[in-house]
C-alpha cells in the first residue's frame, strides 16, 4: 500500500495554492480515488472539487448506493470534499452524489479524476491503481531523437475499435492486449515510425470516436484495463514505434454524469451560452480563464505523458479554442476585453501547456490540429508563438485532395493548388495529414475520390501517397488508405482486409511500405523536413504536361533526391529535367512499377546525367515519366554537385 495521506486530506497547503492559481500539474495524484491505508485500515481516500455544492457523498456498490452512509467533509473554503472509506478497494464502482446549492435536486456524478470507468453504457467510476512494470527503458532514453524535427516521422493514425475486429462477422471489438501483437507486427512491416491513436480516453458515445470525453484520466474500458493499454504502448515502444495520443481540451460531453453543471454551477464550462456551448458539436467549452480548470487540463496532459509514456499529444480542434467567433454568426459571440475575436484565456492556456510539457518531457511532441492561418503555432512562446512542436497542414490536405479529385484533363488549370503550399511550407513545422476526417461523412475513401477507371484510380492514389511522402513535412496516413479501401471508414466495422486478396490493393500496400523505407533511409527526405534549405523547385511551371519536378537536399550535399511527378495518364518519354550534378542518378522509387500495379514504364534503375544545362542546372537527365506516377532519383556521385542556392524555392 502507498503511504497514508495526511489526515486533513490528500492535498497539502502547497497543493491547494497551486490548484487555485492554475499551476498544479499532477492533480491526479491528489484528487480522485486512491486505495491506501489509514490508521492501519485498508480503504480508499476520495477527494473531489465541488465548491458550490451543499453536500457531497460517496455512493457505490460497497454501500448499496445509499447517500447517507458516506457523506464527505468539506475542506474549509477550498471547494474540496474528502472522505476515507474503509474496506473499499480496487474494482469497486462509485459516484459522487452532489447536492447543488439552494435545495436543488441531487445528481450522481462520475469522478472527474477516475482512472477507470465502467464499460459504457454504464457510467460509474471504478477504483483502480496504475501499477505497471514498464519494459521500455531503452525507447524512453532514445525517443527524443526519434521525435526530433530532423528525424523521419511517419504516423499511422488508427481507431482501435475498427482497425481489426474478431468474431465470424467482425462483430467483436478486440482488446488492447489482443491488438498489441497484431498492431506491432503490422506497423513494423509497413515501416511507420509512430502510431496515433484516436482518443482512448473514456467517452460515453462510441460514435463520437472518442472526441466527446467524460474521462480525462481514464482509458476507455471498452478495450480493457489501464494496464492493458499500458501493455499495448509498452509493446509498441519495445519494437521501436512511438505512440501519439489524441487529446481533446477544446470541448467535452454534455452527458449528465460528466463534468457539466458538476456541482450545480458552471464549474468546468463557461456560464454564458455564447461561450460555453460549442455550436458544431453541441458540447461544453472549458472555461480556460478559471484557474482550477487550467490545473485540471494541465494535469490531464501530464497524466498521459507521466503514467502512459505517451510520446506526443495531438491536440484536437485548436482553432475552435483560439477564436471566440469560431463557427458562430454575428451576434452569437462575445468579444474579448479588447473587442477582438481572440480567446485570450485559451491562448494563455495553450502557451502554458506547451511550456510545461516541453519543460518536463523534452523528448515528446505536442501537435496542433489547427486549420486557420494563425501565426507561429509551432514557434516558441518566447518569440510570441503558441509553443507547439508541430502543426497539421490542413491547407495542403484540402488543396491537394481537391486537385486530385479533378479529371487530369483539367488539372493543368489548377496546378497552383499544388505549388501554393511552398509559399508557406516552412512558416510552421508541418505534418502532412491524410486523416480520418477526409474519409467520412460522405467524402468517400481516398481511392473512391480519385477520377478515372479503376486502373487510373489506383495510379492516382499511389501518386497522391508518393507526392505526400516526398514533400517536406512529417507524414500521417489514416488506416485503410494504405490498402486502397474502397468504402468510407465506419467505426462500426473492421477495415476491409479481404481486399488484400486482390493485386491492386496489395500493390498500394507495398507502395506505402516502400515509401516508408525510402523516407527513413534517405536523409534528404527527412532531415530538413522543416527547413527551407531542404527543398528547391526544379520546374514548377510545366502545367500543360502536368509535370512537377523538385529537389530534396541533404544537409551535406550528398544523396540529394530529385522527384518528378506526372499528374496525367499520358507517359512523358524523353523528358529532360535539370539535376544538381553529373554522374549516375539511381531510380529510388517508381510508382508505375508492376509490383505496385503499374504499367511497368520507367528508367531501368537509373540514368546518367548529361552535361546539358537545363532548368538552370549544369546537368540534366532524359527520363521517362510514367503515367499518373512519381519517380525519384538519388545522385550517386560524380562531378561536384551544385547546391540549390542558385535557384528560388
Amino acid at each position: 500500500m502507498p503511504p497514508a495521506p495526511p489526515e486533513a486530506g490528500l492535498l497539502g497547503e502547497q497543493d491547494l495554492h497551486l490548484f487555485n492559481e492554475g499551476s498544479h500539474l499532477r492533480l491526479y495524484e491528489k484528487l480522485g480515488a486512491h486505495p491506501c491505508r489509514r490508521d492501519g485500515v485498508d480503504g480508499t481516500a476520495f477527494a473531489v472539487w465541488a465548491p458550490s455544492a451543499e453536500r457531497v457523498a460517496v455512493v457505490g456498490d460497497f454501500n448499496g448506493w445509499k447517500p447517507d452512509l458516506h457523506p464527505m467533509q468539506a475542506r474549509g473554503d477550498s471547494g474540496l470534499w474528502e472522505r476515507f472509506v474503509p474496506g473499499v478497494g480496487e474494482g469497486c464502482h462509485y459516484k459522487y452524489r452532489v447536492t447543488p446549492p439552494h435545495g436543488g435536486t441531487a445528481v450522481e456524478k462520475a469522478d472527474p479524476f477516475a482512472f477507470r470507468a465502467e464499460v459504457p453504457p454504464r457510467t460509474a467510476s471504478t477504483v483502480w491503481s496504475l501499477d505497471y512494470a514498464w519494459g521500455d527503458a531503452v525507447w524512453m532514453r532514445e525517443r527524443a531523437s526519434r521525435n526530433a524535427l530532423d528525424a523521419p516521422v511517419s504516423i499511422y493514425e488508427l481507431h482501435l475499435g475498427s482497425w481489426r475486429r474478431g468474431g465470424p462477422r467482425g462483430e467483436r471489438m478486440l482488446g488492447y492486449r489482443e491488438l498489441a501483437p497484431l498492431l506491432v507486427d503490422y506497423v513494423k512491416e509497413m515501416g511507420f515510425t509512430h502510431v496515433e491513436l484516436m482518443p482512448v480516453m473514456e467517452h460515453p458515445f462510441y460514435g463520437s470516436w472518442g472526441y466527446q470525453l467524460t474521462g480525462y484520466f481514464a482509458a476507455t474500458s471498452r478495450y480493457g484495463t489501464p494496464q492493458d493499454l499500458m501493455h499495448l504502448i509498452d509493446q509498441l515502444h519495445q519494437n521501436g514505434i512511438g505512440v501519439i495520443l489524441d487529446w481533446v481540451p477544446s470541448h467535452f460531453a454534455v452527458d449528465g454524469h460528466g463534468l457539466g453543471s458538476f456541482d450545480g454551477s458552471h464549474l468546468y464550462e463557461h456560464a454564458h451560452p455564447e461561450q460555453g456551448i460549442h455550436p458544431d458539436w453541441a458540447s461544453y467549452v472549458f472555461n480556460y480563464g478559471r484557474h482550477e480548470v487550467r490545473s485540471f487540463l494541465l494535469s490531464s496532459a501530464m497524466f498521459w505523458l507521466d503514467r502512459y509514456h505517451a510520446d506526443g499529444l495531438r491536440v484536437d480542434a485548436v482553432a475552435s479554442m483560439l477564436y471566440l467567433d469560431y463557427s458562430r454568426n454575428e451576434g452569437e459571440w462575445r468579444p474579448n476585453v479588447h473587442g477582438g475575436n481572440e480567446d485570450l484565456d485559451a491562448i494563455a492556456f495553450l502557451r502554458r501547456l506547451n511550456v510545461e510539457v516541453y519543460g518536463r518531457h523534452p523528448g515528446v511532441q505536442v501537435i496542433a490540429e489547427e486549420s486557420t492561418a494563425w501565426p507561429m503555432v509551432s514557434r516558441p512562446t518566447w518569440l510570441g508563438g503558441l509553443g507547439f512542436g508541430l502543426k497539421w497542414d490542413m491547407g495542403w490536405m484540402h488543396d491537394t485532395l481537391g486537385y486530385f479529385a479533378r479529371d487530369p484533363v483539367h488539372r493543368k488549370y489548377h496546378q497552383d493548388e499544388l505549388t501554393f503550399r511552398m509559399i508557406y511550407a516552412f512558416d510552421e513545422n508541418f505534418v502532412l495529414p491524410l486523416s480520418h476526417d477526409e474519409v467520412v461523412h460522405g467524402k468517400g475513401s481516398l481511392l473512391g475520390r480519385m477520377p478515372g477507371d479503376d486502373w487510373q484510380r489506383f495510379a492516382n492514389l499511389r501518386l497522391l501517397l508518393g507526392y505526400m511522402w516526398m514533400q517536406p513535412g512529417k507524414k500521417l496516413l489514416f488506416m485503410g488508405g494504405e490498402i486502397g479501401q474502397w468504402a468510407e471508414w465506419s467505426h462500426e466495422a473492421s477495415l476491409d482486409w479481404h481486399l488484400l486478396e486482390h493485386a491492386p490493393h496489395r500493390g498500394v500496400q507495398r507502395w506505402v511500405r516502400d515509401l516508408n523505407a525510402c523516407y527513413r533511409a534517405e536523409p534528404a527526405l527527412h532531415g530538413r523536413d522543416c527547413q527551407p534549405e531542404g527543398f528547391a523547385w526544379i520546374d514548377a511551371g510545366d502545367a500543360d504536361q502536368g509535370v512537377l519536378v523538385f529537389l530534396r537536399l541533404g544537409a551535406e550535399g550528398a544523396g540529394d533526391v530529385v522527384v518528378a511527378c506526372n499528374f496525367t495518364p499520358v507517359p512523358r518519354h524523353g523528358y529532360r529535367l535539370g539535376v544538381p550534378g553529373g554522374g549516375l542518378w539511381r531510380e529510388l522509387l517508381n510508382g508505375d512499377a508492376e509490383p505496385y500495379g503499374g504499367s511497368g514504364q520507367g528508367n531501368l534503375g537509373g540514368l546518367a546525367a548529361e552535361a546539358v544545362p537545363w532548368h538552370g542546372r549544369t546537368h540534366s537527365l532524359v527520363a521517362t515519366l510514367p503515367p499518373l506516377a512519381l519517380v525519384a532519383f538519388r545522385g550517386e556521385g560524380g562531378p561536384a554537385q551544385e547546391r540549390a542556392a542558385s535557384t528560388g524555392r
